[in-house]
């Protein structure tokens, strides 16, 4: 077995990222610390905007078209566990579940308020029915998104069972392999990181000026 290249810097990180920032997300709205929800949804957009053009223009492991498969892949992948580099056929529906959910979670957070003091970046654009809605469906999104992620620890598990540390892998970016290969799988990340930081300083100066003033106030 040889141990090769598989994700790149990029990958890991919005990786780990995301996991905190989810967790921010529940624990400022649990705490009813709004200002910080604001504010990490908007790193949240940066770094999902940031994944979604890197998956055009990033390494050959985070495109996006390598998470497409047919259900025939599925099903075969579970009776035998392909060889293939990167995500598994099962795992690439995992992460495109995850996109969809929060996405859905972002666009529905902007477009949301409590009706009283705090009102999304979007509210003014939409209709009273559309914001109704869009709050309805923020809370049911992200009871969905838990059970996703709880689906997603059980498989790591699995996987981790049957000899394939995913967890140690999205540490290191290194994945073992049946055969060593000279094909590059991955690209320095320095672009993805402008591309980050970019949208994150377009966010904070529109849309998140006054929820960090009082933050850092």
């Amino acid at each position: 077995m040889a141990n090769i290249k598989v994700w790149d810097g990029f990958i890991r990180s919005f990786h780990w990222l995301l996991v905190i920032n989810i967790a921010v997300l529940y624990f400022s709205i649990e705490e009813g610390m709004i200002e910080l929800h604001f504010v990490a949804g908007f790193f949240a957009i940066a770094l999902l905007a940031t994944r979604l053009i890197w998956g055009v223009i990033g390494s050959r492991t985070a495109k996006l078209s390598a998470l497409f498969h047919s259900p025939k892949e599925v099903f075969k992948e579970f009776k035998s566990p392909s060889k293939n580099i990167g995500h598994s056929a099962p795992g690439s529906y995992m992460v495109l579940l995850f996109f969809t959910l929060i996405i859905i979670q972002l666009v529905t957070g902007l477009m949301s308020s409590d009706g009283i003091l705090t009102d999304g970046p979007l509210v003014e654009y939409v209709s009273s029915d559309t914001v109704d809605f869009a709050n309805w469906l923020h809370h049911l999104n992200f009871d969905i998104l838990f059970y996703a992620i709880c689906l997603h620890v059980a498989a790591i598990l699995v996987y981790k069972i049957k000899g394939k540390p995913l967890v140690k892998a999205m540490i290191t970016g290194k994945q073992s392999h049946h055969e060593s290969t000279n094909q590059v799988n991955t690209k320095s990340p320095w672009l993805a990181w402008i591309v980050f930081f970019a949208l994150l300083a377009l966010l904070a100066v529109t849309w998140g000026e006054e929820p960090l003033s009082y933050l850092l106030s």
